[in-house]
């Protein structure tokens, strides 16, 4: 007899996520709780600049009534303040999609796919025998 494949949600009541940018790494941890929302132990609402909280809230005011049934737990590390913010913003669209099933999932997609998947894009690294960056080069003269 083969088993049906239940979601997260009803095996454990506990849903872990992780989101890349750059080169920072986010991890999520979504449970059932009161709709407390902490980015490494720091109220969502302590979070400056401004525009990087309305970022990390995206996933949250989409989910609906979800954000209020549940704790988002999400550890960030690496990287400047803008891709940390991508990563965690990645790592809790994940996250609540897989908690929620389908219908979220679908939402997101329709929003903005970064909700869901992640954005590839990176430094290109420096060359040897040039300068500071990737493809700048000694300027050449004639004369």
């Amino acid at each position: 007899m083969a088993s049906k494949k239940t979601p997260a949600k009803k095996q454990s009541g506990i849903v872990h996520a992780s989101g890349k940018r750059k080169r920072a790494v986010a991890r999520a941890t979504v449970r059932s709780g009161k709709g407390i929302v902490r980015i490494n132990r720091k109220s969502i609402n302590l979070i400056e600049p401004e525009i990087a909280k309305l970022r990390l809230q995206e996933p949250l005011i989409l989910s609906g009534g979800l954000a209020n049934q549940v704790d988002v737990d999400v550890s960030v590390f690496g990287g400047g303040w803008s891709g940390q913010v991508e990563a965690a913003r990645l790592a809790i669209g994940k996250a609540l999609a897989q908690y929620a099933g389908e219908d979220l999932k679908k939402t997101f997609l329709d929003y903005d796919r970064h909700l869901l998947v992640a954005d590839t894009r990176y430094k290109e690294p420096r060359k040897f025998g040039r300068h500071s960056r990737a493809r700048a080069k000694r300027q050449k003269s004639y004369r």
